[in-house]
């Protein structure tokens, strides 16, 4: 993490000094940033990488909500092209797509402004850098997971409707599954799962952005400094970096993930049991491993994601660095 504006007003020092000494190349902070460049590059990259993880997550949404026994992934896979073809595995994409753009501008707004405020103070109070940048990284982290959840849950909840729902079901696209669920439940029923939502990705969010960090100072002192300019060597940092970090918060956050798309495809009108007694009616369903059903495409897909959306990312904030800052 580069708090190089800090740096740059209390020392008078060019920036990225300390970020070479440090063994890490200068990264782009948010006062660095152009930022309707930023937004608008950012919601066209962001789409085409949503498009192309979007399968495993509908594998991981069928997984999830299938009764016992459970089938392995393969099948599932079979079973969504026997009913619907390749097309199966976009049900609910519009919906998803429409919700991309506010959700990531607000994740991004909400992660680089927090670690920019946050990394900081921590330095301006005396913190040692590694401990600012980590500490910098887990509250951007927690604040961009809440303030996207507020456009995520509802259409994560409309989404996933559309996922599980038989050819010729009652939705007939995102926008009357919209309105439906609206209708039932009112605007409580789009932010079904919410609460398990903010306590799955909040944590979640933390740890991955802390572990990234710190997972990227280890590699890049591995590396050396004389590869800081290359980019084939920052994109194969950073993507290994998040893959790691992505791998393991897919396994820590698996059990509530489970409860929550559990929780959010009930259909609409039906009375929603509360957190633990639905965590309760799954284990009693298939054990402890019915938590864990859909892991494998979850931890390939936050796996995959992380490296894609990372790479993305750190590339989409050189693309948008205003002149002269870097």
């Amino acid at each position: 993490m580069s708090f190089g504006a800090v740096q740059v007003e209390e020392r008078g020092g060019a920036v990225g000094v300390e970020e070479e000494a440090r063994g890490m190349p200068v990264e782009v902070s948010w006062e660095m940033l152009d930022k309707s460049r930023f937004f608008l590059l950012g919601a066209a990259l962001f789409s085409g990488v949503s498009a192309a993880l979007y399968p495993a997550v509908v594998l991981k949404t069928h997984l999830q909500v299938a009764p016992p026994p459970q089938a392995a992934a393969s099948a599932a896979v079979a079973a969504i092209l026997r009913r619907d073809g390749p097309r199966g595995f976009y049900r609910g994409f519009g919906a998803s797509l429409a919700g991309t753009v506010p959700a990531r501008a607000l994740y991004m707004a909400a992660l680089e402004a927090t670690k920019s405020a946050v990394g900081s103070a921590a330095l301006r109070l005396g913190v040692a850098e590694p401990a600012a940048s980590a500490a910098a990284s887990a509250a951007g982290g927690v604040s961009a997971a809440v303030a996207a959840q507020v456009v995520w849950t509802p259409v994560d909840v409309v989404s996933q409707r559309l996922m599980v729902q038989a050819p010729g079901g009652r939705y007939r696209g995102g926008a009357d599954a919209f309105r439906k669920i609206l209708l039932a439940d009112g605007v409580r029923g789009l932010y079904r799962g919410f609460g398990v939502s903010v306590l799955t990705y909040a944590p979640s969010s933390a740890a991955w952005w802390a572990s990234y960090a710190t997972a990227q100072r280890l590699l890049w002192r591995a590396v050396g400094p004389e590869h800081h300019d290359s980019r084939g060597a920052a994109v194969a940092v950073q993507g290994a970096s998040a893959a790691a970090a992505g791998g393991a918060a897919a396994l820590v956050t698996m059990p509530l993930d489970t409860v929550k798309t559990r929780l959010q495809v009930m259909d609409a009108g039906a009375r929603a049991p509360s957190l633990a007694a639905a965590a309760r009616a799954l284990v009693v369903e298939g054990g402890w491993a019915a938590c864990y059903r859909g892991l494998g495409p979850r931890w390939a897909s936050m796996s995959l994601s992380a490296a894609a959306m990372v790479t993305t990312y750190e590339f989409l904030k050189r693309l948008s660095a205003k002149e002269g800052s870097l």
